[in-house]
């Protein structure tokens, strides 16, 4: 009897380190970090979300990761970082506090952040992101499916830690 359960138990942990866990909707292996990328376009309906929970969703300072092997999670995680940076700018705003401003200021911000990782992803040796294959809107809808946190939900109990603010992203009105 013991045996069957001691069998079963070590079949279980072969079958999930084998074929990866499902964490949030997206598949992940047990010696990988866990990190919500891809982050969903920004939209009306979620702008809410973005600005008022930012200090609630996951950061990725580079103790959260292993010391090697795990190249492409912190390019992800830093992707992560820099767009709620970019998102706080927009939400904080130096621009007439209109939703229509800061929604088009934080699609600015997606845009450059995943443009940004999708280059720093093509710098490496490694086979970069699927999505980064893609050009134009395709591009875009490929990044905008398959979310772990589509709705930009805060995590319960979590509170970001402080990270510098990250330069590199000014918003452009005049590309409303």
């Amino acid at each position: 009897m013991i045996l069957t359960g001691g069998l079963m138990g070590l079949w279980l942990f072969a079958l999930l380190t084998l074929n990866g866990v499902t964490f949030g909707g997206a598949v992940h292996f047990l010696n990988e970090p866990y990190v919500e990328f891809p982050p969903a376009r920004p939209t009306a309906n979620l702008l809410y979300s973005i600005c008022a929970y930012s200090s609630s969703r996951l950061r990725y300072p580079p103790r959260y990761f292993p010391s090697s092997g795990v190249s492409h999670f912190r390019r992800c995680g830093k992707a992560i970082d820099r767009l709620e940076s970019w998102y706080t700018a927009c939400c904080t705003g130096q621009m007439t506090q209109e939703n229509t401003h800061i929604l088009c200021c934080a699609e600015q911000a997606w845009k450059q952040a995943l443009n940004t990782f999708c280059a720093e992803e093509h710098s490496t040796m490694t086979a970069a992101y699927f999505c980064c294959a893609e050009e134009g809107e395709a591009m875009w809808t490929c990044f905008n499916s398959g979310l772990p946190n589509p709705n930009y939900s805060p995590m319960a109990g979590y509170t970001a830690p402080i990270q510098p603010r990250e330069r590199g992203f000014t918003f452009s009105p005049n590309d409303c």
